[in-house]
Formats: structure tokens, sequence, C-alpha cells
């Protein structure tokens, strides 16, 4: 009985985990807004310890700003913690790029080929959310060429963390187009064997993200916390 009530008390955990990672992360959630732990308990019909629990592992991704005595809220850009997830970001997938592209062959570059094909259809359909999904799955590929599929754990820690502001960039119609390109040229320097110019590219891509922070700060500074 002991091990039922744990794997359903999992369960729980999880449901409410996925829930609020997809809300918050999508900005249906927005940075500041409150969340109830007894409304959470009282929508999964559960008991507040498995919320507790969804709660914590949230505050560890840096989504979730818990204080004692005080609402929980969906935490605040923080300018540091991007400039820092960005940079730790920016070293890994150099890495993983140069990896990829020494050791690309066939079968690699059609994996990647199938990742992009994918990705023009829910760019064709203007589906960001799809987008999003497919440039993890982007992403986590390049790894798995290169040798290196630990490196998308760290990879997809720090894309949690700035994955809100690339929402609101993907909303724009031109943005998904450039993403698109840019998979589409890092893909060709990877099957051509090319390091350097992987990434070269791989480095534009990242910092794609500057204008629409910046933007974002003019029109939203209340999603900063600093």
């Amino acid at each position: 009985m002991q091990n039922s009530n744990i794997a359903e008390r999992r369960t729980s955990v999880d449901l409410v985990f996925d829930y609020l990672y997809n809300e918050i992360v999508s900005m249906s959630l927005l940075p500041g807004d409150k969340i109830s732990e007894a409304e959470m308990a009282s929508r999964f019909d559960i008991s507040r310890q498995p919320v507790r629990d969804a709660f914590s592992r949230l505050e560890n991704l840096e989504l979730l700003l818990i204080r004692p005595q005080r609402a929980t809220t969906v935490k605040r850009f923080s300018s540091k913690a991007i400039t820092t997830a960005r940079f730790v970001r920016a070293a890994v997938e150099a890495d993983v790029l140069r990896r990829a592209a020494r050791s690309c062959k066939q079968a690699g570059g059609e994996l990647l080929e199938i990742c992009l094909s994918e990705q023009r259809v829910a760019v064709g359909n203007k589906q960001a959310d799809r987008f999003r999904e497919l440039d993890y799955a982007f992403h986590r590929t390049l790894c798995e060429v290169g040798e290196v599929d630990f490196a998308f754990d760290v990879i997809a820690k720090d894309k949690a963390k700035v994955d809100r502001l690339c929402v609101l960039g993907m909303k724009r119609d031109e943005r998904l187009d450039q993403l698109l390109d840019d998979h589409v040229r890092i893909a060709q320097m990877v099957s051509d064997n090319d390091e350097s110019g992987a990434v070269d590219v791989g480095m534009l891509h990242l910092s794609r993200l500057d204008d629409t922070i910046a933007s974002i700060r003019t029109e939203h500074s209340d999603f900063f916390d600093d």
C-alpha cells in the first residue's frame, strides 16, 4: 500500500508540474502572476503536498518564486540569470557543434533533415508552440550526432530559463522564418563537416534573442526584477 501511495503521489506531482510548466513557458501565466497552492490542489483534486513538491521543482528551474508567508508568484526575468544561462549554453553549444560537424556521417545528416522537414511544416502553419518543441528536438539531435547526448541536459536546463522570452519572440511570423533559416544553415555546415562554420552560424542563432530581450524590457519592464 505504501509503494502504491508513493507512485500515486509522484504522478500527481508530475501532473501539476507539467501543467504549470507549460502555462509559465507559454506565457499563459505571466511574470509576477500569483499561483495558489490551494487552487492547484482543488483543480487536480489532490492534497497540498504534491502541489508543494511541484512548486519546489519549478522553483529549482527558476520559474517560481516561493517566499514564506507570502504568495507564490511566477518568477520575473533576471538579467543576471539570463546572461549566465546564455553564457553557459553558448559554451556548451559551440563544443556540441564542433563535435557534430567533426563526426557527422550520412545518417546524421538525414536525422537533421527530418527535423528540418517537421519545422518547415510548423512554420508554414504558423505553429509557434509546435516549432518550440521541434527546436528542442533539433538541438537534441545535434547532441546525438556529436555523440554527446548528455550535453542536452545542460542545454535544456539553460533553455528553460529563457524559453519564455523565446516564446514572445516566436510569436512574430518573421522570427520563425529566421530561426528555421538558421537551423537549415547549421545542419548544412554540420553535414559538410565544417566545424568553424557550424559554430559561427550557431552563435549567430543564439544571438537572435538579443533584440527580443531589449524589446521586451522596453515594452514590459514589469516582467523584470532588475
